[in-house]
């Protein structure tokens, strides 16, 4: 057996392609040599392999050169929780495919993604008490992931709040803020009046608000004091135990029927992750519009 073919074999690929001198595979979306043979020995060119679906694939992929090359990066900073990093990634995903519609090639055409996971940003939902620490953190967290993407976000929120500050480093990655994003939508969409759901840094609409800029715009309802707080415990258990739990939902569903406005901002990245009845409201899912958004940018 050929040392490629015996490499191959070892990462246990199937349906590669084999050339006199090199094994084809997918790495990380493009089609590259990932395994050539010289001198006799098979030399690994990526970390990752993925064989494609079919020789016929194959040899298209050979004939036409990807063009992942040209296409904008995206980074995810998350860990505000964790699960929020890999809603947006999904939904990203998604939006990407919808993107390319009957022109997707699967693995191909797929978005260069860095995700950059930090459990010390879970500090945020208590963020005045915790400024130094997660400014630090998130800090850090941005000019690591800026050296690789050309646009990333912060999937959290409460932790858009440093919008501001992230801008002034002047990186040279664009930061995709939530609220901007979430303007955009609601001044395409001719909203004018919208109840707002996160946590309580956030409904506040306070100075640790990312989201006072809407105020300036639209009509914003908010919870009711006691919702408010029955809100920001519910995030922190769906933290911990998931967001499909029957209590959870029931939990949700009863503060989601004390608001009035028919249209409802989920303005925290935990809340999507709560399987719901809408109650005949129109949900908006902020990280859905902010998945969009970079699978847009991507592809510009």
């Amino acid at each position: 057996m050929r040392p490629a073919a015996r490499l191959a074999a070892f990462f246990e690929l199937r349906d590669t392609r084999i050339t006199s001198d090199s094994l084809f595979a997918n790495i990380e979306g493009e089609v590259v040599v990932a395994i050539r043979e010289q001198s006799g020995i098979a030399l690994l060119t990526g970390a990752a392999l993925y064989p494609f679906p079919s020789t016929a694939s194959n040899r298209k992929a050979q004939a036409m050169p990807s063009d992942s090359s040209t296409r904008k990066k995206i980074g995810i900073i998350t860990g505000s929780g964790p699960e929020a990093g890999l809603d947006l990634w999904s939904k990203l995903l998604r939006a990407n495919r919808v993107l390319h519609g009957s022109r997707f090639r699967g693995d191909l055409d797929a978005p260069n993604v860095t995700i950059l996971s930090e459990p010390a940003l879970g500090l945020s939902m208590e963020l005045e008490m915790n400024d130094r620490a997660v400014w630090t953190c998130l800090e850090s967290s941005a000019q690591a992931i800026a050296q690789r993407v050309d646009y990333y976000t912060v999937a959290c929120n409460t932790l858009n709040h440093y919008q501001p500050q992230l801008e002034a480093l002047r990186l040279p990655a664009m930061l995709i803020s939530f609220a901007d994003v979430t303007l955009e939508f609601l001044q395409s969409e001719r909203i004018e009046r919208v109840a707002l759901l996160g946590a309580k840094p956030v409904t506040d609409l306070g100075p640790w608000s990312h989201y006072r800029k809407l105020a300036e715009h639209v009509r914003i309802e908010l919870p009711k004091p006691v919702q408010a707080e029955q809100l920001h415990q519910l995030i922190y258990d769906v933290k911990t135990f998931g967001g499909d739990v029957p209590e959870i939902r029931q939990r949700f569903k009863s503060i989601l029927d004390t608001l009035e406005s028919n249209t409802v901002l989920l303005a925290c990245t935990e809340l999507p992750l709560i399987p719901l009845d809408s109650a005949g409201k129109r949900v908006i899912d902020v990280t859905d519009l902010v998945a969009h958004k970079l699978a847009r940018l991507a592809n510009c």
